[in-house]
């Protein structure tokens, strides 16, 4: 009875232990955490000691030392950045640019970043809001205020491809670049409606013009026409024209009476002239 009770007691006393130790290693687990899990769309910075190290974590679950290994996340997802610039236009007038830039940072690369500039906010503050803001001002000043117009593909397309070489040596990728709005000074734009209702104006004097020009021209066309006419009626109208059209009128008779003033009227009658020669 001893030895079966013994026996039972130090089995409970062995499954104590183990529950225990169970206890200690899952405190300790969640107390120093030898593992980290990385994210979709994150990677993981690896630090020992403080020091950036060379790998960079993917996404998953990855086991680390605990107290000596310290991982930061960072995100590699498209994020979305408005930055507003004022710059001069060529012809010095005063320009406000609103700018969204689409950016992520190279997933190869993050540890890099991390160590050179830091975390997404820095990013922003010390990296992507500068460069835009000298990027917008130096294509801005190639242009006059007209053509930042009437060209802003071209000016969107520069200050793209120009941010996109700049912020590539950082480790930060430029996927699109959009103007949102381009605005001007008050009086550029008065000027610009000024401009445009002179233009206006322009056309519409000279669509009247171009109307006058062609009604003296129909006027011209329909002289010159009544004049050609009159020069045919002439024509038409001459003796020799007027003799070969009696001469086809003609019957083959000749008039009964002729006379003038020294010639005596003499009535010819065909029949007389017929008997006088068969007289003869």
């Amino acid at each position: 009875m001893r030895s079966t009770s013994s026996s039972s007691d130090f089995g409970l006393l062995k499954f104590g232990f183990y529950a225990a130790g169970g206890l200690i290693f899952l405190f300790l687990a969640i107390l120093f955490k030898p593992f980290e899990i990385v994210n979709a769309g994150e990677r993981g910075v690896v630090m020992q000691f403080g020091k950036v190290q060379n790998r960079v974590l993917d996404e998953g679950i990855h086991l680390i030392i605990p107290v000596v290994t310290r991982v930061e996340k960072t995100s590699v997802r498209v994020q979305k950045n408005d930055v507003k610039a004022e710059a001069a236009s060529k012809d010095l007038q005063d320009v406000k640019t609103e700018v969204a830039v689409n950016w992520h940072v190279d997933p190869k690369r993050v540890n890099e970043v991390y160590q050179r500039v830091g975390d997404q906010g820095q990013i922003i503050t010390r990296i992507i809001n500068p460069a835009v803001s000298e990027v917008v001002k130096a294509a801005t000043a190639k242009k006059t205020a007209e053509e930042i117009i009437t060209k802003r593909t071209e000016l969107k397309q520069e200050i793209d491809n120009d941010l996109k070489n700049r912020l590539a040596s950082y480790g930060v990728m430029v996927d699109d670049v959009s103007l949102v709005d381009v605005t001007f000074s008050a009086e550029f734009a008065k000027a610009i409606e000024a401009k445009q209702i002179a233009e206006q104006d322009a056309k519409r004097a000279e669509f009247i013009a171009l109307k006058a020009e062609k009604e003296a021209q129909g006027e011209i066309n329909r002289a010159k026409g009544q004049a050609e006419a009159q020069r045919l009626r002439r024509q038409t109208l001459n003796p020799e024209l007027l003799q070969q059209q009696a001469i086809e009128k003609w019957n083959g008779q000749f008039p009964l009476v002729m006379g003038g003033e020294t010639v005596p009227f003499i009535n010819i009658n065909p029949a007389d002239l017929n008997s006088t020669q068969q007289k003869r």
